[in-house]
């Protein structure tokens, strides 16, 4: 078959040359439509199951939301297991199914359970899937910020509700339109709302209830179509709007009658006012309060492209926005992703050009030196089509670890093989030979050395398969770089067998002559006198090499070892953790202080913090929990460029200690993420404990904790709170409520309605909701 490639080659040379353009065309084409990231995306396939449950304790969101849903999720196909998180007012359950799973599938079989469960939830509870994305699908950050100095139209500095106003309805809308992103998720500012606060002394003067104002809200705040009447050949559409538009309106609703027969309007009874949302969670930049947008790129999307689009669309919002208002990213993954694949693409480069170098040096021939270099670009072509044809994306592992002296290595051999013999036929001639002699030749040359040849390059292509066999994080972490590494092996060996012997047979004509360069007979001298004493004193040398072998097997059960070496993000996350029950605005006034602390480092560029949990709750955090970034300088802008990162997040630390009542884990913030959707815990290491009793589980997880402190190198354990929320309870006295002819029923809402709200309609001002 060899033979039968070699000869086909040789004979319709100039139809090689012609593919090797084709071929490098279409690895232009590939590299254009390659996905590119900085990591291999190791997420597992998973669906997450949000529940908003307003009001619920945890406790009570586990018994009658978390548990049903979970159940009901037993015996999905492709099922590999399922985990949950129940906070305060909030459910979430991840279902996670075996790799190779077809996300879409997944989230069908989870949407068919969940309306199987829908009627065991409680009243007024609706589940939702999270977006469809994985652990790199936060690719772009961005903060909505005012000028001081700025003012609206009516003339008042912007508040934190209008630019969440301008996130929601100008922004949010315009981004998720942006080709690649599946969700835009808003954190920080206040939900536009209009109160109604009702007084309770007036509505008990007046016979009244907290239902009573309901009731009026709902009835007086609709719209009703009648239908149509025919008149003269015209047809009139009949409607009864009745939708409210302005505070004033609604303070001029009826609520009920006096008892001297005089209308009871809302004005009497309650203050009629706009006020904010009792909000989960809020953002901070660089010491002050701002909102905060995050974008989803839809799974299996290339993240520079995406992002790219996401950043030139947010300059084109930015120009519509009021005088005085801006959006400014603060994370941007192409950031990383340039960063990352230009040092790739400098050590290819580089390798690619020291390989040249060597080449013209050792083989004396600058024309067959170029023949051989050209085996380089036309293997990574071919990579780079198979990479794209098996959705793979180009990073630092799938491209990292290409050799390009292991590509070259069989087309060296070949070349300086088919040098030799057309010398020594010109020699033996005494003159420069056709282009047929030339190709009979090169086939000759060829076919000797190729066999063997052969035989190693599958030797080290075999020396993969094992990796090739992992699964889960390894596989996905793994596989791409062994794929990646046999398919350029495979493409440099048929370019060896084709392209190269044709290149040789039609370019290196004229004069060939073999002799040594001052490089090549330097090495054989140092070489020489080597070999003769490795071969006069066997026995020593054979003795000292498994010595050797056995020393460096025991230095290597010494060794550390980890999964990867862990990637410098340039940028660090820490978790800000504060006692439980500490409040939103305390979280937000305690974060002012921290960011403070960490801008003053003249290292660092920005900082801005997630505190709580977001309108979509992909990250649900308690108000005592806040996720810092802290985005670095160019190191040339550093007062030391060439201060090491540890010592770097050493002092974050230090500084940031000196901001009392918090406990600080630091971390990056890909690495946060991966671990969080991985495993569920943000930590490398993470041990759960299962039961149903909370004082039995945090008594075993502080031992736990306790055991795991004293292991060298462990640092910031730490227990998850399961308890300590402060909870005020109101205990229901029911002999009292039936003296009074009231329902458990009627107390809730009152204590509901009077301190947590109720939605009571939507008003449409525009495109705008509130």
């Amino acid at each position: 078959m060899f033979e039968a490639l070699l000869r086909f080659a040789l004979r319709y040379r100039w139809s090689m040359i012609g593919l090797s353009v084709v071929i490098l065309l279409m690895g232009v084409w590939s590299f254009q439509h390659l996905p590119i990231d900085a990591v291999p995306d190791i997420t597992n396939v998973q669906v997450q199951i949000n529940t908003e449950a307003p009001g619920y304790s945890p406790l009570e969101v586990e018994q009658r939301v978390t548990f049903p849903i979970e159940s009901v999720m037993a015996g999905l196909p492709r099922l590999e297991l399922s985990r949950s998180l129940s906070r305060y007012g909030l459910s979430q359950v991840t279902v996670i199914f075996k790799d190779g799973t077809d996300i879409y599938f997944a989230r069908q079989q989870v949407s068919e359970r969940l309306q199987q469960v829908s009627s065991q939830l409680p009243p007024g509870l609706s589940s939702e899937l999270g977006p469809i994305a994985t652990g790199l699908g936060e690719i772009f950050l961005w903060t909505v910020d005012a000028d001081p100095t700025a003012r609206t139209a009516q003339g008042l500095p912007y508040t934190l509700t209008d630019l969440r106003s301008l996130q929601d309805w100008v922004i949010k809308p315009q981004l998720r339109q942006v080709p690649g992103v599946t969700e835009v998720n808003t954190l920080g500012g206040y939900s536009r709302q209009y109160h109604i606060q009702p007084d309770p002394a007036r509505l008990q003067a007046y016979g009244l209830t907290f239902r009573d104002v309901l009731t009026a809200l709902e009835r007086n705040h609709r719209n009703v179509g009648a239908g149509y009447i025919e008149r003269n050949g015209e047809q009139y559409l009949i409607r009864a709007p009745g939708q409210v538009q302005t505070l004033a309106e609604i303070a001029a609703m009826r609520v009920g009658s006096s008892p001297q027969g005089a209308p009871v309007q809302l004005r009497d009874v309650a203050q009629v006012l706009e006020g904010r949302e009792l909000r989960t969670g809020a953002a901070t930049k660089d010491g002050h309060e701002v909102v905060l947008g995050t974008t989803f790129m839809l799974m299996g999307e290339n993240s520079r492209e995406v992002s790219q689009a996401v950043a030139q669309r947010l300059a084109e919002v930015n120009r519509g926005l009021p005088k005085g208002v801006q959006a400014t990213a603060v994370y941007d993954r192409t950031t990383l992703v340039d960063r990352t694949i230009k040092t790739v693409r400098t050590n290819l480069f580089e390798g690619a050009l020291l390989v040249v170098v060597v080449l013209f040096l050792f083989l004396g021939n600058l024309r067959a030196a170029l023949i051989t270099a050209l085996v380089i670009p036309l293997s990574m072509a071919l990579t780079l089509s198979g990479m794209v044809g098996n959705k793979m994306s180009a990073n630092l592992m799938s491209l990292g670890a290409l050799d390009f002296g292991i590509i070259v290595d069989g087309s060296v051999v070949i070349v300086e093989n088919c040098l030799r013999h057309l010398a020594h036929a010109q020699q033996r001639l005494g003159r420069t030979l056709s282009l047929q002699e030339r190709c009979d030749l090169v086939f000759a040359a060829a076919k000797e050395a190729r066999q063997a040849l052969l035989f190693g390059e599958l030797i080290i292509m075999v020396v993969y398969l094992p990796i090739l066999t992992l699964v889960g994080v390894e596989g996905k972490m793994f596989r791409p770089m062994a794929l990646t590494v046999v398919m350029a092996l495979a493409a440099a060996m048929l370019m060896s067998m084709t392209v190269v012997p044709a290149a040789v047979a039609l370019f290196v004509s004229g004069k060939v002559t073999e002799k040594e360069n001052r490089l090549m007979a330097g090495a054989k001298y140092l070489y020489l006198p080597l070999l003769r004493g490795a071969l006069r004193w066997r026995l020593p040398v054979l003795s000292g090499a498994v010595v050797l072998v056995l020393l460096s097997g025991l230095l290597a059960t010494r060794m550390g070892a980890e999964f990867i070496p862990s990637l410098d993000e340039g940028d660090v996350a820490l978790h800000a953790l504060r006692i439980p029950g500490t409040s939103l605005s305390q979280a937000v006034d305690m974060q002012h202080r921290l960011e403070a602390e960490l801008k003053a480092m003249p290292e660092v560029k920005t900082v801005f913090t997630k505190i709580g949990t977001a309108e979509i709750a992909t990250d649900p955090m308690p108000p005592s929990v806040a996720d810092t970034i802290v985005m670095m300088k160019p190191r040339s802008e550093w007062p030391n460029p060439r201060l090491p990162k540890a010592e770097l997040v050493a002092r974050l630390e230090a500084q940031s200690q000196r901001v009392l009542g918090n406990n600080y884990e630091f971390t990056q913030p890909i690495q946060m993420r991966f671990n969080e959707l991985i495993a569920g815990v943000r930590s490398d290491v993470g041990i759960k404990i299962y039961g149903d009793d909370l004082d039995v589980l945090l008594a075993q997880g502080e031992a736990i904790a306790a055991v795991l402190a004293q292991v060298p190198g462990a640092s910031d354990v730490k227990v998850e709170q399961v308890s300590g929320l402060p909870v005020m309870t109101l205990q229901i006295q029911r002999e009292q409520l039936a003296r009074y002819g009231l329902d458990v029923a009627d107390v809730q809402d009152v204590v509901a309605i009077a301190t947590g709200g109720q939605k009571a309609g939507e008003l449409f001002v525009g495109d705008q909701r509130i």
